[in-house]
């Protein structure tokens, strides 16, 4: 007994002896980094793409390879919410107030609650609540679960451009970060649909697909592993009530930013903002430049004031 738990316990030693060798060859053929390619690049991050590559070194690579190229241009890391919070005004995708049993994060996606039709944009909602779903993880943790709410959902309400380039994304761009994704009752004609999506899935990315019909009492099951049935919302089989606040929801998106920045050791954009708008006078100015309404003045903004100059600059406005 003791014999092969021994053995046991030498195995795993030696597959994280491979594993961290492994990371080391990956981190040896990228060469020199700099910048936010060498922030990006941590041990953690290397094992993710070797690991979405069965660990071949070469295609691990070329694939990180092509995650630091978009990344330079896309530009993840610059994205706030105040670029994005007008996609999010119907709450087509945001980040739910619960976790998952693991304690992960878990992004909500309505397809029918389509509010836009500029590709780029509804890309960069995306990029920057997936970007949002990894700072929110707990230590130790780096996947994130997917909930899809179909209710409502026609062949018009994503084009298949959309979701190829959704899972383009996701899948070779934050490799091995989806942990499961929960397709909640679609319907019948979805089915012609995911005959096409299915193909720009890679065999990792398909495991991790699961389809639950409230009559099916195993697809059921499965997605309650995952989840505690006071956490999860009514459209998705549990009891709590789902409710998508939006202006709530920027509150929380902007103190994200924050921290977002204070993480990565200070944003020049913030540190510019806060430098300037220090008098309503000011803040005034920028306002009726930028933004005719009230209602589209970002809470960053707000939040850098105190609550007179606010309350003027909004009256202002």
């Amino acid at each position: 007994m003791f014999r092969r738990r021994s053995n046991s316990h030498q195995g795993q030693g030696d597959e994280l002896q491979n594993s961290d060798s492994k990371v080391n060859e990956l981190r040896a053929a990228m060469g020199p980094l700099t910048g936010r390619s060498l922030e990006y690049c941590s041990d953690a991050c290397l094992r993710r793409y070797l690991e979405a590559r069965s660990w071949n070194l070469d295609k691990a690579k070329k694939m990180l390879e092509e995650s630091l190229k978009w990344r330079s241009t896309f530009k993840p890391e610059e994205i706030r919410w105040e670029d994005v919070a007008g996609e999010g005004e119907t709450g087509k995708v945001y980040r739910a107030n619960f976790h998952d049993r693991q304690g992960r994060s878990v992004l909500i996606l309505r397809p029918a609650f389509q509010n836009t039709a500029s590709l780029d944009n509804q890309m960069r909602h995306l990029v920057y609540l997936i970007e949002n779903a990894i700072l929110n993880l707990p230590e130790g943790e780096e996947q994130m679960s997917w909930l899809i709410d179909f209710t409502g959902w026609s062949l018009v309400s994503v084009p298949i451009k959309s979701a190829r380039e959704t899972v383009n994304i996701l899948q070779n761009h934050y490799p091995e970060r989806l942990a499961i994704a929960f397709l909640y009752n679609p319907p019948r004609i979805f089915e012609a649909f995911w005959k096409v999506v299915k193909y720009f899935l890679d065999a990792k990315t398909f495991q991790k697909v699961k389809f639950v019909y409230p009559k099916n009492k195993d697809s059921v099951e499965l997605m309650r592993t995952f989840f505690d049935e006071e956490n999860l919302p009514s459209e998705f089989g549990g009891t709590a009530m789902l409710s998508y606040d939006h202006e709530e929801f920027s509150r929380l998106m902007t103190l994200d930013d924050e921290k977002a920045a204070n993480l990565r050791g200070g944003d020049q954009r913030t540190g510019k903002i806060q430098s300037k708008l220090h008098s309503g006078a000011e803040y005034k100015k920028r306002v009726h430049t930028e933004w005719p309404a009230p209602q589209h003045i970002p809470f960053k903004f707000l939040l850098h004031l105190d609550r007179d100059a606010a309350a003027d600059v909004y009256r202002s406005s």
